[in-house]
């Protein structure tokens, strides 16, 4: 069973007397454990695309069910009690709380879902061991590099146990090197079996992943799977 089905979904904004078609009768189906890349220019849809599938905005017209339940007419408290469930979400911007540690900046999901504290710090320090960052549980977004704060924020998207890992261009703002690195980290994540869609508009990115969906005017213009990576090498007998 497809863990994502889309099927005919619109979405239409109206601005004054003008209205914007954002998405057209989109129809998409992910499964369980596969790593897309969404992709398109400015004003595809891949932003709204990006809104629905995450539950933070609703369709005009079609049809979304997430891992078997249909959220394309829920009410707002709704949608954010599936989010919180659901989706685990890696933005541009890292979203940390400048003041706490990265150990609390990873705890926040867990106290909105209503955990004791010994469950949450157990579970957040997991979260970093995932992510290769636990020696630095004890640190602050301003004591970290780029690269670790987004780490950070990929270890609270996962730290609820989300059935997907939602990424909005997770590398727009890192240099080409670390950019690589948080990559590589998501090709990890999806080799452990975790669904993994990563919105952007930057090829590069868009070729770690093992499908690219593009979107041209609100439509999808191309789903395309993806080679696997080269295995690594094999090391000589000794």
């Amino acid at each position: 069973m497809s863990l994502i089905r889309l099927q005919d979904i619109s979405r239409c904004y109206h601005m004054g007397s003008e209205t914007i078609h954002a998405l057209r009768e989109v129809s998409l189906l992910i499964t369980r454990g596969e790593y897309v890349a969404v992709m398109g220019p400015s004003g595809s849809g891949k932003s709204t695309l990006m809104n629905l599938i995450g539950c933070l905005d609703t369709c005009t017209a079609g049809t979304y069910v997430l891992n078997g339940t249909n959220v394309s007419e829920m009410d707002d408290n709704e949608l954010a009690d599936i989010r919180n469930r659901e989706i685990g979400f890696v933005f541009q911007t890292f979203n940390l709380l400048p003041r706490a540690t990265a150990l609390r900046n990873v705890e926040l999901p867990l106290i909105y879902a209503g955990l004791d504290s010994g469950e949450r710090r157990a579970r957040a320090n997991h979260a970093l061991e995932q992510v290769g960052l636990a020696p630095r549980a004890g640190h602050r977004p301003n004591e970290m590099s780029g690269g670790e704060r987004q780490r950070v924020a990929v270890a609270r998207a996962l730290v609820n146990k989300p059935s997907i890992l939602l990424a909005d261009e997770p590398t727009g703002n890192l240099d080409s090197k670390t950019g690589a690195e948080i990559m590589a980290l998501f090709g990890e994540l999806a080799q452990q079996g975790h669904t993994i869609i990563v919105v952007t508009h930057e090829e590069d990115i868009a070729r770690h992943a093992r499908r690219i969906v593009r979107l041209r005017d609100g439509r999808i213009a191309g789903d395309e799977p993806q080679p696997p990576p080269p295995a690594s090498p094999a090391s000589p007998p000794p």
